[in-house]
């Protein structure tokens, strides 16, 4: 411990503020020995197993799982919720066109704040907790439209209106392919959504927290939280997991290109945890769904999350290294149809949920998040040198 003139003593942290708690939460928790997480007193994984999205939706904002007759009221709130103003729905297609390399999500950032003035959102500080929690809702809402829009405009495709008959999985889809989905793919859909909405303090919903804290606007927080989600360090593995299997190719692959790459200090993307010391519980549930649909597919990928959890074993003894949720996450989402650039957009289109519920608990908290830095640079005060006179031609 330390102490500057400022602020008094200085509390020592870990790098990344590892496993350091920075705020009382009633949302959820992750218990990472455990292989066990939860929102608010219920099991996620049990909760994606045997309710609908906007019943756990219903529970991240407003604190309950609703009855039969809330639920309908809160699915039919959503739904009609889903269409965009006209403003926001005329400058999409400008937005994809800027975005056309860096993809939907990156545009998110900048339709999630157009959002926000169209609908008049205003500072979180400046309203009350109903005002906040029907921002939230709305961009919540919002979100898979804006998505959905931004990647068929960079397509070359029309958008699809959303459809209010729809459940929110099921209008995902649809927005997304134009067609009507499969009830089984929608559900498949909707359980890797419930199972990704909240996860503890990573680094998008701290980062929402942060600016909740300021008393900016929900739009603000939620663009934030996309910025720090399109880091491929955070959102962008589902994809690369994939990657990962057609880079292996064929069974008789799978053994060397493993020990290569693990010989080589590489990481293999889908495996490992931050938190989890034990098997990832949604990537347990989410192997079922995949296992559900069967096919090559699916076998090749549990044939290699076999092989590398063996050869991991042998070659870092002591270690607890397992697929992690993004690893089944992008095999299901493949399944069901999403293409690869709207794997990490749909991650967020689930997360939103958990950052609205975050941002709403911290935006009940009047202190803002205003931590110190230590300085390590040149010894201070130095003496200013002179200008340098130019030299006389």
């Amino acid at each position: 411990m330390s102490s500057n003139r400022t602020t008094g003593p200085l509390i020592d942290v870990p790098r990344g503020l590892a496993g350091v708690v920075v705020a009382d939460t009633e949302i959820g928790d992750v218990r990472g020995r455990e292989g066990f997480y939860h929102y608010r007193q219920y099991s996620a994984v049990d909760l994606a197993r045997t309710r609908g999205f906007e019943d756990v939706w219903h529970l991240l904002v407003h604190g309950t799982l609703p009855g039969a007759e809330r639920s309908a009221a809160f699915t039919a709130e959503t739904a009609a919720l889903r269409t965009l103003p006209a403003d926001v729905r005329a400058a999409l297609p400008a937005i994809a066109a800027a975005g056309r390399t860096s993809g939907p999500l990156a545009g998110l950032r900048t339709a999630l704040s157009l959002l926000g003035a169209a609908q008049g959102f205003r500072p979180v500080y400046d309203i009350d907790a109903d005002r906040r929690r029907a921002d939230t809702v709305a961009a919540g809402a919002a979100v898979p439209t804006l998505l959905t829009a931004l990647y068929r405009l960079g397509q070359g495709l029309r958008p699809v209106e959303p459809r209010a008959d729809l459940s929110h999985a099921a209008n995902y889809l649809y927005m997304l392919t134009g067609e009507e989905p499969d009830p089984r793919r929608a559900r498949a859909v909707e359980q890797y959504l419930i199972s990704t909405i909240d996860h503890g303090f990573n680094a998008s919903t701290f980062t929402a927290r942060v600016i909740a804290s300021t008393g900016a606007d929900v739009a603000a927080c939620l663009s934030g939280a996309v910025g720090a989600l399109s880091g491929p360090l955070h959102g962008g593995a589902p994809s690369r997991a994939l990657d990962t299997l057609d880079a292996i190719g064929t069974p008789d692959r799978i053994d060397p290109w493993i020990r290569e790459r693990v010989l080589a200090g590489d990481r293999i993307m889908g495996f490992g945890h931050a938190v989890y010391r034990t098997e990832d519980p949604r990537s347990r549930m989410l192997r079922e769904i995949a296992l559900g649909f069967g096919g090559p597919r699916v076998g090749f990928a549990v044939e290699v999350e076999r092989r590398v959890e063996a050869i991991l074993a042998e070659l870092k003894p002591g270690r607890e290294l397992h697929t992690n949720v993004e690893f089944y996450a992008g095999v299901v989402m493949e399944l069901c149809g999403l293409p690869r650039e709207m794997f990490t957009p749909t991650f967020a289109a689930a997360r939103v949920v958990g950052w609205s519920a975050n941002l709403l608990e911290q935006a009940a908290d009047s202190k803002i998040i205003r931590p110190v830095a230590r300085y390590v640079g040149p010894q201070a005060p130095a003496a200013v040198p002179p200008t340098p006179v130019p030299a006389q031609p």
